[in-house]
């Protein structure tokens, strides 16, 4: 059976490493091990770690640290698999009956979307949309999209691209829709921890309602992309049947992996890795907003509430895809379009990085907005300054009165008042 291209991630790594300036990240600067360790930490302990093989679905150690972080989990509702993509991609098989269907909002990270197609009957969309400067959930799309053949409703929160975070009555609605056809609810997790405004970290599904799955990992809240970890925490009944499923897969998470995993999610540690995530986006984000209200007349956004991503939707005679093709062959930056979050013309800017960095690729950025923004309308005159119709007198000797044919004297007139401008009435008085 064929699978839908997943376009953002083929896209990302046909050009990340090619470009001068790779805008498109949606995490924050990575840690290295030493500073995952810090200094109190046994680092030769770490070095004598043997290779050999993990246990399949992580360490009870491991699975235990991160259960901690899930109000009323334990270690037999998590699983360590290979980064949240593969915790995806085993809910929804696991999940999704050929005759089902996913309900899924947008934008999101698309991989759900073509997971829907390829696992069960197909996708159902419902979507957040942008009104008074603020991401919210579009309710009547939720009931209209989750059906009596509606196997998973999938929801990424904090949401990718937008940074919003749902609100307690929104995810009241999710939980309420999902219930109403005994739907499972599948929650990408994977940008809580990551908030602009507070330390309070974003509400999690899990424990709303008795059928909920969530996904997550150390990519993009914990900066620790490189690790390849992710989790699935579920119901307890429900982990075994994923079990059986990852065995087709990659069967196990990396024994290094796991066992930075477990260090990095005791809960000390936790914490300082989710302040220092914290205080990058912080400390970055003014920056990213001070370049786009430079360009309020192009582009409309809301404030992230988490991640270290802004979206932008934008006013251009320019579809999305080739606007991010022309900024990438032009200026060597790479961004992401909306069309490729299942939303329409917008982009998504990654700010988690060396801030001068990203400031020096959104300036070339400004040379590409620079070509396509419109030419400047010339400046209307104000009505007392338009030139008034010349008005033929008797002194004047280009057709005296006294000697001229009355239609002569009209048709004088009617030449001068055409070469007159002619005031904008919706502009005058």
């Amino acid at each position: 059976m064929n699978v839908d291209l997943f376009e953002m991630e083929r896209y990302q790594s046909l050009h990340w490493h090619e470009v001068d300036y790779d805008l498109s990240e949606s995490g924050v600067l990575p840690m290295s091990i030493r500073e995952l360790f810090g200094p109190a930490a046994d680092a030769e302990a770490f070095l004598a770690s043997t290779l050999g093989y993990p246990l399949s679905e992580g360490s009870p150690e491991t699975r235990a640290a991160i259960a901690d972080w899930y109000p009323s989990a334990g270690v037999d509702n998590v699983s360590v698999v290979n980064g949240g993509s593969e915790a995806n991609l085993l809910t929804l098989w696991t999940l999704l009956k050929r005759k089902g269907r996913l309900a899924f909002m947008t934008p999101n990270y698309m991989q759900g979307q073509g997971l829907g197609r390829h696992f069960g009957r197909g996708t159902d969309t419902f979507r957040l949309k942008l009104r008074n400067d603020r991401w919210e959930l579009d309710l009547h799309e939720l009931d209209r999209a989750v059906t009596s053949s509606t196997n998973v409703v999938m929801v990424c929160n904090p949401n990718n691209p937008t940074g919003h975070v749902l609100t307690e009555p929104e995810m009241d609605a999710v939980v309420a829709a999902a219930d109403r056809v005994g739907a499972w609810i599948v929650a990408d997790e994977i940008y809580r921890g990551a908030e602009l405004d507070t330390d309070e970290t974003s509400p999690t599904f899990w424990g709303r309602y008795d059928k909920v799955v969530i996904t997550s990992g150390l990519s993009k809240a914990f900066a620790m992309p490189g690790l390849r970890i992710g989790w699935i925490v579920a119901p307890d009944d429900l982990i075994p049947k994923i079990w059986e499923h990852h065995d087709y897969t990659t069967l196990t998470p990396s024994s290094i992996g796991d066992r930075l995993a477990g260090f990095a999610m005791q809960p000390i540690v936790r914490e300082n890795i989710l302040a220092r995530t914290r205080g990058i986006i912080r400390a970055n984000y003014p920056a990213i907003d001070g370049w786009l209200r430079l360009h309020d007349d192009v582009f409309t956004w809301a404030r992230p509430a988490a991640g270290a991503i802004a979206y932008a939707k934008y006013d251009l005679p320019i579809k999305p895809g080739k606007l991010v093709e022309r900024i990438r062959t032009d200026r060597s930056v790479l961004l992401v379009p909306g069309s490729m979050f299942g939303i329409g013309k917008g982009l998504r800017f990654g700010f988690g990085y060396d801030i001068a960095y990203t400031m020096q690729g959104l300036a070339r950025v400004d040379e590409t907005l620079a070509d396509l923004a419109p030419p400047a309308e010339p400046a209307l005159l104000p009505v007392d300054e338009l030139a008034a119709p010349h008005v033929v007198t008797l002194e004047e000797e280009i057709v005296p009165f006294a000697t001229a044919e009355p239609e002569d004297v009209l048709g004088e007139i009617a030449l001068l008042a055409d070469d007159a401008p002619t005031p904008d009435v919706g502009e005058g008085a």
